[in-house]
């Protein structure tokens, strides 16, 4: 199976389906606002939630803390607050607060930009890391967290266990000029068309090339009709 053609045919189904589906991070990367430190931030909150709590969380955070600075310097029961809709804020409030300490005392209050460094930040995985270096610092990457490990697995491009494993895997089969187009369109064809639970196979443009619909998704739908 082709990844450009994938891409192209979930391209036209976000395009009929839900042409105004955007990530948060996706968001925060269109409205210019792709600073790699707000990037970190924003994934570290984006753990566990939705992405409307992200947004809201991300939002309230900045319009109080403008930088990295502010942050390590804030008030924790503050940021806790502040980024209450994004759900476990006493534990991303002490992360936060923790990772921008170390970002100001050992990177002179600069995000590192290479993976290595990424990961031995506090709350800081892979997926994070790959995030950083898509969104904040536009470098070649796969964040995979469980959407396009998902969609991945359904479609049978991959076969795999873990998101880690997927993410691997994606590395050795896809072309580099595809890496930082996977995340955002996977991830809103996840969370709009091939969702966890009910997935829209009825309008996927996919479907004759998925190998969970032949398996699973046909004889449900053929139930409903």
């Amino acid at each position: 199976m082709d990844i450009g053609f994938l891409i192209k045919e979930i391209r036209k189904t976000l395009q009929e389906e839900a042409p105004e589906s955007e990530t948060a991070l996706g968001e925060i990367n269109r409205s210019g606002r792709g600073d790699p430190f707000e990037v970190l931030i924003a994934t570290i909150l984006s753990h566990r939630t939705r992405d409307e709590n992200t947004g809201r969380a991300f939002q309230q955070l900045f319009s109080n803390y403008k930088n990295v600075k502010e942050i390590a310097e804030g008030d924790e029961n503050k940021i806790q607050e502040l980024i209450r809709p994004a759900g476990f804020y006493r534990v991303k409030a002490r992360r936060i607060k923790e990772v921008s300490k170390i970002i100001m005392n050992q990177y002179n209050g600069k995000v590192p930009d290479d993976l290595e460094r990424l990961l031995s930040l506090p709350s800081v995985g892979r997926k994070t890391a790959n995030c950083v270096l898509v969104y904040g610092f536009g470098k070649e990457a796969i964040p995979v967290d469980t959407h396009v490990h998902r969609v991945m697995n359904r479609l049978g491009f991959v076969n795999t266990k873990k998101p880690e494993e997927t993410e691997f895997e994606l590395m050795k089969k896809v072309d580099r000029k595809y890496w930082m187009d996977i995340n955002e369109l996977f991830v809103k064809f996840g969370q709009k068309i091939c969702k966890p639970i009910v997935p829209r196979c009825n309008v996927c443009r996919l479907i004759s090339h998925c190998k969970w619909y032949q398996e699973f998704g046909k004889r449900i739908y053929e139930k409903k009709g």
